[in-house]
């Protein structure tokens, strides 16, 4: 019996609705970071990309512990968010999207990736405007030149564990069958995962006006959405439970 994954990768990515869709993509981060607290699991950023307002264009995180995968697994798709931004002084109700993607880590005897295939790169790390640069370049990017994927991992002080886990990463992705030719087409199952990030393709509805959350594939509404905001996900979790 093949055992559940232990770690894997939170892919969540900014959608439609501009510098918004990147301040929802930072409230998804931090619902998922603050859900994983409460069950005792660790969580690390292996790489992010900010806009000017502090949220997501993309960012990957590192989440590890017993039950990870069964109880995140469902996140993977479009979610939808209706609110007035902190933005809009006029008032109007905004509906943007971000992308969220769960992709397993397995063990590493299959990760089957030839050390040729291989184009690294090693930057240094550092935040917004020099500060906190690292004068060692622990920073890694990886190339794999068969399919033109880049990964990239910064969340690491040495330069061997941030290559650990950016080929981590890589292995996740290309088992995902994400890889693509210079990434310009996203592979069959990662389009069935989160779709062309359109408003019309989601999988739940944050509405924060009626304070409600809807998943459309259980067909079920999630009421006190801040709470919900704040990592208390057990409803949503427990709802897919008894899914096959």
């Amino acid at each position: 019996m093949n055992q559940s994954p232990k770690t894997i990768i939170l892919e969540i990515r900014a959608g439609a609705g501009g510098n918004e869709a990147a301040l929802f993509a930072a409230d998804l981060a931090n619902m998922y970071s603050r859900f994983a607290a409460k069950q005792g699991w660790s969580t690390a950023i292996l790489d992010e990309s900010k806009n000017e307002l502090g949220g997501y264009k993309e960012v990957f995180l590192e989440i590890s512990g017993v039950g990870v995968y069964d109880k995140l697994k469902q996140e993977s798709g479009v979610h939808r968010v209706q609110r007035v931004p902190a933005t809009e002084k006029s008032g109007r109700v905004h509906t943007s999207t971000a992308s969220v993607a769960v992709l397993p880590i397995r063990n590493e005897e299959k990760m089957n990736i030839k050390p040729q295939d291989l184009e690294i790169a090693f930057t240094r790390s550092g935040g917004a405007g020099g500060q906190n640069v690292n004068k060692v370049e622990t920073a890694v990017r990886i190339t794999h030149k068969p399919t033109g994927l880049v990964v990239k991992c910064t969340s690491e002080r040495s330069q061997q564990r941030n290559r650990e886990k950016a080929l981590a990463l890589l292995a996740a992705k290309l088992e995902s069958g994400q890889a693509s030719q210079a990434q310009s087409q996203l592979a069959d199952e990662r389009r069935q995962q989160i779709g062309t990030q359109d408003r019309s393709e989601k999988i739940r509805t944050y509405n924060f006006l009626q304070d409600r959350i809807t998943d459309h594939r259980v067909k079920k509404s999630f009421h006190d959405i801040e709470r919900i905001m704040e990592g208390n996900l057990d409803k949503i979790v427990k709802a897919f439970s008894n899914l096959p």
